[in-house]
Parts: C-alpha cells; structure tokens; sequence
C-alpha cells in the first residue's frame, strides 16, 4: 500500500512539472509574445525579459525534476527495457526539450539578459525555441497517450 502511495507521488509530481513546462512553454509562445506587442518597444522587451526570467528559473527546478521523476518510473517498471516503446520514445522527447532548454538558455537568452538594448531578432529566437519545446512536449503528451493502450 506504502509503496504504490509513493509511486503515485512520483508520477504526480511528474505530471506536474510537465504541465509547468508544456503549459508554459504554450502560454509564452501564443499568449504572452502577442500580447505585449502592443507596448512601445523598451517596456515590450523589458517584459519579454522579465517573463522568460521568471519561466526559466522555474524550469531550472522542473526540468531536473521531471526527468530523474521520469526515471524513477522507468525504473520501477524494470528499466528500459521492461517498459513499451512509447515511455522510451518520451525519454527521448524529454530529453531533446532539456537539450533545447539548456541551449536557449545559455546562447540567446543569456545574449539578451546582457544586452543594454536587447535586439528583437534575440526575442524572436527566444520564442521560437519556446515553440519548438511546446511543440515537443505536445509530441510527448500525444505519445504518452499510446502508452496508455499497451
């Protein structure tokens, strides 16, 4: 009984750090650029900064903590090799989304965060890797989905 408690924990808080970063990575990408489009260009991109800093140090502590979660599942199931192909294809997935994350965040965000007057091509980058995370974890919620069935 004990243990299946925990386990459900674990899934949980791993649902939970995907939808932080899924749900996050959507909002920024459709909701927040087209929003503050409406301001002048300084205050645009002091917000534009301000959320993709406050997003980010989020998924500093979401990102690590969905993929040892995500493992930790794995493992109890008997590993890789124990569990279908689509909890193995959404390793790979999240793996990529970390890979695009790290990235992003030390090549154009860090461009912009030390910039006096940050470019909009820098933003433009910013959300476009958002995009491409929120595409993936979508990719990944479609595939968990399979892993339903099996």
């Amino acid at each position: 009984m004990t243990g299946s408690i925990i386990w459900s924990l674990v899934l949980a808080i791993h649902v939970l750090c995907m939808t932080y970063w899924v749900g996050g990575s959507i909002y920024s990408t459709l909701v927040v650029r087209s929003t503050v489009g409406l301001l002048d260009p300084g205050p645009r991109n002091s917000v534009l900064l301000q959320g993709y800093t406050r997003f980010f140090r989020g998924l500093y502590q979401v990102v690590p903590f969905s993929l040892l979660s995500g493992w930790g599942l794995v493992f109890h199931e008997g590993g890789f090799a124990a569990v279908p192909w689509p909890v193995n294809a959404m390793q790979l997935l999240g793996l990529v989304m970390a890979v695009v994350f790290i990235l992003t965040v030390q090549g154009p965000f860090r461009r912009a965060r030390r910039a006096m007057r940050p470019q909009p091509a820098l933003f433009d980058t910013l959300r476009s890797r958002t995009a491409i995370m929120a595409a993936l974890g979508v990719l990944t919620i479609l595939v968990a989905a399979m892993a339903r069935g099996i």
